[in-house]
């Protein structure tokens, strides 16, 4: 027994009293207990904003990214711990590899995020917008870390996942968290916090943790702060339609539980491998977790005349699936997450029953290996039919948020989309199916009302995550009941926790702010030449005024014989009528070569290579006699990390090459991508 602490104003500590007594799922023993009750969230909040906000929002996006990468590293390196504490919540090994390794697999993926950000502590956003005729006023859009906190309420089910999933974004937008776990599970959530800040990678006061009720948590949230929510969809919009958050106009992201479907495709067919697919994916969704996944399917929508073989194949799984203690062998699905589930599911199995039959299931007689069931918090797996689900619609409007679905029939895909969305919105939907073609229309007319949508077959079977599985790079969140909200989403989830703002000026004076080289901005001339100067000596915007060369028929010529690009507008002076050009024409390929021939200086020194080419394009035609030069203009500068003692200290600079002829006018623009060294390196 132990009373489970909160994490807060830098110190750990209990609330007042005990708020909730805590048990072991599997075998009923008492954890401890936890209590938030007399914690100032003013206070907390305030800490938040004062001591984790300025410290992130120094860094910038490759620190913010490096900062997440270790702690990965360091999180990976403990998970031992937390599987062991992690069974106490009844989860199967499975179940705990999603939680454990699947949150830090957040991390990860938010840290590879970094190299998609400029190495400022805040973003800029898009291309730059003319707003004047002579170019001489312009407008952009930078997007800055908000001055608030991340308050971020979440479910029973995943403590681990659902804590990483979230503050690996505001983390990386420089946006401190408060973590409140529920409280059934809060001991697992507590485990890790401790480790994180033992690891001191954070700066404190970038992460706080509430383990109890919460009471009060976003009672003094404002306009800087942002709150996400998730749990079930009723206690959700009691939360976001408080008036302080809409006079406050905070940002409030609703994750709520839904009505998932998945449906089995007309073409796949008994004896296809789509059929045992699809049957393999609904047992795996009702009894991982032990069904308790917001993204778990509640809805199982088969072709009419399949029905009775796809209710046989799946009941046949379910009634061989070993229900109990998950350490013992050949146990495949533990334990709810408390008594009180167990309750609640219960009372909504009582009224899915009212309108559709059990096929699959007992709520009283099954057997647990290795535990009491009157003890621990288990649940017999549960499948309804319902044979007319248009009519009997309490499956599309109530969820046993637990080991428990409804197989129902439809009689084309269009009554299957129709059935899809009569969950009133959805975070995940998937359809199993060979035939592209009834992919498509499901996926174009469920897509409304669905924030994912998996589609599955033999193809892509062997590497698909599955019905159940949101990715961090994708977006996770749905409309209607699912809340309406987004999560993660790669890239679009960092830009959740930033203001966009838009500026306007002088070129010289956007390019100052946004450290990216604006068209039309000052181009002082490099002395010595940008390929003499290492990472930290070049100057955005400084740039190498090329000497200039006159194309001739034999470049062209010459370029063809090269390359093998003996297209007709470059070759073939005769076949030029009905096309845009008055001449033969060179080659675009030719005009960026002889650019670099131009704008290199061949002799060693600090550039180690040029590793690409972003943004080309051919503006203008080039013909003989035309005379070309460049303006070579460090664009942007990225710091890169060493990956080891041994890597050489380097930064990425982006050069923008622009290629102009006799009249000043460009003719071609790309960006090269180069690696320079650092100063600490000799060559």
């Amino acid at each position: 027994m132990q009373d489970f602490q909160n994490y807060i104003l830098g110190a750990w500590g209990n609330g007042k009293g005990s708020e909730t007594d805590l048990f072991n799922a599997i075998n009923g023993d008492p954890l401890g207990c936890v209590s938030s009750a007399g914690i100032d969230y003013k206070e907390v909040l305030q800490y938040g904003r004062s001591v984790g906000g300025p410290s992130l929002r120094k860094m910038t996006f490759q620190e913010r990214g490096r900062m997440l990468k270790a702690l990965a590293f360091y999180l990976l390196d403990r998970k031992d711990s937390y599987y062991k504490v992690s069974a106490w919540t009844g989860a199967t090994k499975i179940d705990s590899w999603i939680d454990i390794e699947g949150g830090i697999g957040n991390l990860f993926a938010n840290a590879s995020l970094r190299k998609q950000f400029p190495d400022l502590p805040y973003y800029v956003d898009g291309v730059a917008a003319p707003l004047s005729k002579g170019g001489s006023f312009i407008g952009h859009h930078i997007m800055v870390p908000k001055e608030g906190v991340a308050i971020h309420i979440n479910a029973f089910n995943f403590p681990i996942w659902g804590m990483l999933e979230k503050i690996a974004v505001n983390l990386m937008a420089g946006v401190p968290a408060i973590v409140k776990p529920s409280e059934f599970t809060c001991y697992l959530t507590e485990v890790m916090v401790r480790d994180i800040i033992a690891s001191q990678i954070l700066p404190e006061g970038a992460l706080q943790l509430i383990c109890g009720l919460g009471r009060g948590i976003i009672d003094h949230v404002d306009s800087r702060d942002t709150v996400t929510f998730t749990g079930s969809a009723s206690t959700g919009k009691v939360l976001k339609g408080l008036p302080h958050i809409t006079e406050q106009s905070v940002s409030f992201n609703l994750e709520a539980d839904s009505l998932n479907a998945s449906v089995l495709g007309m073409y796949a067919t008994p004896g296809t491998i789509e059929f045992d697919l699809f049957v393999k994916e609904c047992v795996k969704e009702i009894t991982i977790k032990a069904g308790q996944k917001c993204t778990a399917v509640r809805r199982i929508l088969v072709p009419e005349n399949l029905l009775d073989e796809v209710q046989k194949a799946i009941s046949e799984k379910l009634n061989k699936t070993k229900i109990g203690d998950p350490s013992i062998a050949g146990v495949r699905m533990g334990a709810l997450a408390s008594k009180l589930q167990v309750e609640r599911v219960r009372a909504s199995v009582d009224l899915l029953a009212k309108s559709q039959s059990i096929v699959s299931g007992d709520l009283d007689n099954f057997e647990v290996h290795g535990a009491d069931k009157n003890k621990g918090a288990f649940f017999s797996p549960i499948l309804f039919r319902n044979d007319d689900p248009f009519k009997n619609i309490a499956c599309h409007e109530i969820e046993a948020f637990g080991p428990v679905s409804t197989i129902m029939p439809y009689k084309n895909i269009d009554e299957a989309i129709e059935l899809a969305k009569m969950g009133k919105g959805s975070l995940v939907s998937s359809i199993v199916t060979p035939d592209n073609k009834e992919a498509r229309d499901y996926v174009v007319g469920a897509a409304s009302m669905h924030g994912r949508i998996l589609v599955l077959n033999k193809d892509c079977a062997k590497e698909s995550t599955g019905h159940g599985s949101p990715m961090p790079l994708l977006t996770h969140g749905g409309p209607g009941r699912a809340g309406g909200g987004e999560e993660m989403g790669g890239k679009r989830g960092i830009l959740h926790y930033l203001q966009r703002t838009a500026i306007q000026g002088h070129p010289t004076t956007i390019t100052a702010i946004t450290e990216q080289f604006q068209i039309g901005a000052e181009m002082p001339e490099a002395n010595p030449h940008v390929f003499r100067k290492h990472f930290e000596e070049l100057v955005v915007g400084e740039t190498v005024f090329t000497h200039k060369h006159t194309v001739t028929d034999a470049d062209i010529v010459n370029f063809a014989n090269v390359s093998g690009d003996n297209f007709y507008a470059h070759m073939d002076a005769t076949s030029l009528d009905g096309t845009i050009f008055e001449q033969r024409v060179a080659h675009g390929y030719f005009i960026l070569s002889k650019a670099a021939g131009l704008f290199v200086d061949p002799k060693k020194g600090p550039v180690l290579l040029n590793y690409g080419l972003d943004d080309a394009r051919f503006i203008k035609p080039v013909y003989p006699g035309a005379t070309i030069g460049v303006r070579f203009t460090v664009k942007e500068k990225m710091d890169q990390e060493k990956r080891s003692e041994d890597d050489i200290s380097k930064g990425i600079v982006r050069f923008l090459v622009d290629v102009y002829d006799e009249t000043g006018e460009t003719v071609a623009l790309a960006t090269i991508l180069t690696m320079v060294k650092k100063l600490d390196q000799s060559y």
